[in-house]
C-alpha cells in the first residue's frame, strides 16, 4: 500500500479516536446543562444513555458486514455522515423528543467509525498493528482529557448546542477529506451467526458476557451521572461554578489514568495472564469508588483514581473472549452484546432510580455493578472453556 494511503487512513483514525473519546467522557456534562435547557428530568437522562447505547450497538453488529460488501470508503462517509445528521440535529432539537432521536445518531455514528478504525489498521499497517492500535487508544484518551476541559471554559459564554454544531462541522470536513484522498481497501471481522450457538453453550462465554454487562454498566453510568451527583453533594458549600470546575477537572484526571492504564495494557498482558488482570482490576475498582463514594464531600478527587482501574478491564475481556473463541469475529460480535445491554440498561436503571431517590442514590449503583463484575470474573478461566479444549 502506499505511503499516501497510509497516512490518509492514520489520519481518519485519530480523528475517530479523538472525537469518539471526547464525546463518550463529556456525555454527563453536557446532559447536565440538557438538563436545565429542554427539561430534561433524571428518568430521561438515563433514557438517552440507553438510546446512545442502543445506536453504538446495532452500528457494531451490522458495520462490518456493510464494510466487507461496500468498501472501507464508502463506508466511513456514510457512519460521518450519520454522525454529522445526529450531531447537528441534537444541537437543534426544540425537545426532548427530537433530542433523543438523533442522539441515537450520534451512537450509531460513533459505533460504525469505530468499527472503521479496527479495519483501517489491519489495511493501512499490516506490520505494526499492536502500535497503531496502541497510537489510537492513546489519542482516544487524550480526547478524553481535553474534552471536559473545552467543555467547562466554553459553557462560561456559550449554549452546549454550539459544541455539537461544532462537532458536525468537523464532521462535514472530514467528508469533503476522505472523498478527496486515495484511502485503503479494508476489511472488518464478520459475525457468523451459526457459530453464536455453540458459543452461547460455552459457560466461560456466558460468564465474560456478564462481565461485560456489568463492566460497561458501570463505566457508562460513571462518566454519565458522575456530573449530576458531584454537583448535588455539599462539597463545603462551594459554588456551582466551582462544582462545575471541580467535574471536568476530575473527569480529565479520571482520564488520565485511564490513559496509562490503556497503554500499560499490552505491557501487562506479557508479564501477566488475562484472568488475573480481571480479577485484580476489578476488585481495585470496587475498593476505589466505594471508598471515594463514602468520602466524597471531603475527598473528591479521590474519584480520579478509578480511571486506571476501569481502563484494562475491557479491552482485557475482549482479549479473553476472541482468545478462547474459534470465531473472533463472532465473540465481538456477542462483546459487542453484552456491552450494548450492560451499557444501556443500566443507564436507564439509574435514571430512574435518581429520580426517585436522588442522584446520591442512583450512583450508588455504580458500586453495585462492580461487585457484581469482581464477583463474576472469579469464574471466568480460559483453561475451562469448551471451545479451547475442543481446539
Amino acid at each position: 500500500m502506499s505511503k499516501g494511503k497510509s497516512i490518509h487512513a492514520l489520519i481518519i483514525l485519530l480523528f475517530t479516536q479523538f472525537v469518539s473519546g471526547g464525546v463518550t467522557n463529556t456525555k454527563g456534562i453536557v446532559l447536565d446543562k440538557v438538563e436545565t435547557d429542554i427539561g430534561l428530568d433524571m428518568s430521561q437522562f438515563g433514557l438517552v444513555v440507553l438510546i446512545f447505547q442502543l445506536g453504538f450497538t446495532l452500528a457494531s453488529l451490522i458495520f462490518g458486514y456493510l464494510t466487507d460488501k461496500k468498501g472501507l470508503r464508502i463506508m466511513v462517509i456514510f457512519a460521518t455522515i450519520v454522525m454529522g445528521l445526529g450531531f447537528a440535529g441534537t444541537g437543534f432539537a426544540p425537545n426532548i423528543t427530537f433530542f433523543l432521536g438523533f442522539y441515537m445518531l450520534i451512537g450509531f455514528g460513533l459505533g460504525a467509525l469505530g468499527v472503521a478504525s479496527n479495519a483501517i489498521v489491519p489495511a493501512a499497517y499490516p506490520e505494526k498493528q499492536n502500535q497503531m492500535f496502541n497510537l489510537a487508544m492513546g489519542i482516544y484518551g487524550l480526547g478524553m482529557i481535553i474534552f471536559p476541559q473545552i467543555l467547562n471554559y466554553m459553557f462560561q459564554f456559550a449554549s452546549w448546542r454550539y459544541f455539537y454544531l461544532a462537532i458536525a462541522i468537523l464532521n462535514i470536513l472530514v467528508i469533503f477529506y476522505v472523498t478527496s484522498v486515495k484511502f485503503p481497501d479494508g476489511k472488518a471481522e464478520k459475525i457468523n451467526l451459526k457459530a453464536f450457538i455453540p458459543m452461547l453453550k460455552d459457560a466461560q462465554m456466558i460468564f465474560l458476557m456478564f462481565f461485560l454487562i456489568f463492566e460497561v454498566s458501570a463505566e457508562v453510568s460513571f462518566t454519565n451521572f458522575f456530573p449530576p451527583y458531584l454537583k448535588s453533594l455539599e462539597l463545603g458549600g462551594i459554588s456551582n461554578e466551582a462544582k462545575s470546575d471541580m467535574v471536568a477537572t476530575i473527569l480529565s484526571l479520571f482520564s488520565v489514568f485511564f490513559m496509562i492504564g490503556r497503554l500499560s495494557v499490552a505491557y501487562l498482558a506479557n508479564k501477566i495472564n488475562e484472568r488475573l488482570i480481571m480479577i485484580s482490576f476489578s476488585l481495585g475498582s470496587v475498593i476505589i469508588v466505594a471508598i471515594s463514594f463514602f468520602f466524597a464531600n471531603q475527598v473528591p478527587y479521590l474519584f480520579a483514581g478509578a480511571g486506571l482501574f476501569f481502563s484494562t478491564l475491557f479491552p482485557t475481556a475482549t482479549a479473553f473472549g476472541t482468545t478462547i473463541s474459534k470465531n473472533p469475529g463472532t465473540a465481538l460480535g456477542l462483546i459487542y452484546v453484552a456491552s450494548g445491554i450492560g451499557g444501556g440498561i443500566a443507564g436507564y436503571i439509574i435514571g430512574i432510580v435518581s429520580e426517585a431517590f436522588g442522584a446520591k442514590g442512583g450512583f450508588s449503583l455504580v458500586i453495585v455493578f462492580l461487585g457484581l463484575m469482581f464477583v463474576v470474573s472469579l469464574f471466568l478461566n480460559s483453561g475451562k472453556s469448551k471451545q479451547t479444549v475442543n481446539e
